[in-house]
């Protein structure tokens, strides 16, 4: 599997410090919190993973004809927004 990060992503990324290594280990060991099977030209999903102590949310469309996990956006989660797990979001 290949992996290719949009310029969004390379943007985030460097504004957040995390690196392609921090990403490659969240997609070798995070967790999938949400599924976007209707996502195009491709289905995504939301991983949660840690880079040492730090969590980090991850959405990736998922290439699987071409072999490729396409980076779309990083970010470390809002607690205005998730709750205490970082897998489930706040009720607005």
């Amino acid at each position: 599997m290949d992996i290719v990060f949009r310029q969004h992503a390379v943007k985030r990324m460097h504004e957040r410090g995390i690196s392609e290594e921090e990403v490659e280990q969240i997609i070798a060991d995070g967790t999938v919190i949400e599924n976007y099977p209707n996502d195009q030209p491709y289905p995504s999903a939301l991983l949660l993973g840690y880079a040492g102590s730090k969590a980090i949310h991850l959405v990736y469309a998922n290439a699987m004809t071409e072999n490729l996990k396409i980076i779309i956006t990083v970010y470390e989660p809002d607690s205005a927004i998730w709750c205490n797990d970082l897998r489930t979001r706040r009720k607005p």
